[in-house]
């Protein structure tokens, strides 16, 4: 009997797609779908749903599916997804990992559960594990999702390594969003051989880049996916120093506002659509007092669509 061949980790830009809104805090399939077909249409390799950038926890299971449908029926190819499917319960996040891989998506991106925080690293391979094992059809593809500063809930060396040896038809990548870059260099060096190490801050891309990492969920590409893919696909080039600086540049906009909202402004902003501005709870719409601040300094980036 053949074993089915490994699926190749994905390359380039996969936006960590903003989730669209309307104004009862429900997804807009529509806004969201076209927001990836626009994506696609700028170069990126593909898309990322319901991750972090995305409030992917903040949506149920069945909003989270009806969502990944919608977008594939609305002709964004499945094969150019991935998918958010982390919960803190492991029986929703199988359900999610089964609905995403049945529909013929890349890959699924996925956290340890999050609720307990000071487990053991027994505690999340166990739980890896049987997300894994029961999630297991021969199209399964898997990310590991490393972001302790929100979770609380770190992915360690030893962790990565017994899930890797464990399931390595299926597990493709680590993305590592703790935007410590001696981390995820410390990673590459531990990993790179075997596993694709991805980047979420995209300051650290080009050093990434050049320890072999091939993309980025990235979402400063909601807005920037040129910008964003160049760090990626050409770390020293003659215009690299340049473009780190911008990304930079683009970063320090931000200081000082929750992330989510704001990145969500700058799209209400490019977009002249209020509707981008809706949040869904815990998370707080940027406010009307703090708008005009984030959106001078949006307007003095003066972003260009054709180069950034």
């Amino acid at each position: 009997m053949n074993t089915p061949s490994k699926k190749k980790p994905f390359v380039g830009i996969w936006t960590a797609m903003l989730t669209p809104l309307d104004a009862a805090q429900n997804i807009d399939l529509d806004a969201f779908a076209a927001h990836a077909l626009h994506l696609l249409a700028s170069g990126c390799g593909g898309v990322t749903a319901f991750g972090t950038t995305g409030e992917g926890p903040s949506f149920s299971v069945a909003e989270r599916m009806a969502a990944v449908e919608g977008l594939i029926a609305r002709g964004v190819p499945a094969e150019r997804i991935i998918v958010g499917t982390s919960c803190t319960a492991v029986p929703e996040t199988v359900a999610l990992t089964r609905h995403a891989t049945a529909l013929g998506v890349h890959g699924c991106l996925i956290l340890a559960p999050f609720y307990f925080k000071g487990v053991s690293d027994q505690g999340i391979i166990d739980s890896f594990r049987q997300i894994m094992d029961q999630s297991m059809s021969p199209g399964l593809a898997v990310y590991l999702y490393h972001i302790p500063q929100v979770t609380g809930v770190p992915l360690s060396q030893h962790v990565i390594r017994s899930l890797f040896q464990a399931y390595p038809q299926h597990i493709l990548g680590i993305k590592d969003s703790q935007c410590d870059q001696a981390h995820s260099l410390a990673l590459a060096a531990a990993f790179m051989k075997d596993l694709t190490v991805y980047v979420g801050f995209e300051p650290d891309l080009p050093a990434l880049g050049r320890e072999g990492s091939t993309g980025a969920i990235s979402g400063l590409a909601n807005f920037v996916p040129r910008l964003v893919h160049r760090l990626v696909a050409d770390p020293d080039g003659p215009g690299a120093a340049r473009d780190l600086a911008r990304v930079k540049e683009i970063l320090t906009v931000f200081d000082g506002f929750s992330l989510m909202p704001a990145l969500k402004t700058v799209m209400a902003e490019r977009d002249g659509n209020a509707a981008w501005l809706t949040v869904r709870a815990p998370l707080v719409a940027v406010t009307p007092a703090e708008q005009p601040e984030l959106r001078r300094r949006i307007q003095a980036l003066a972003l260009d669509p054709e180069i950034d």
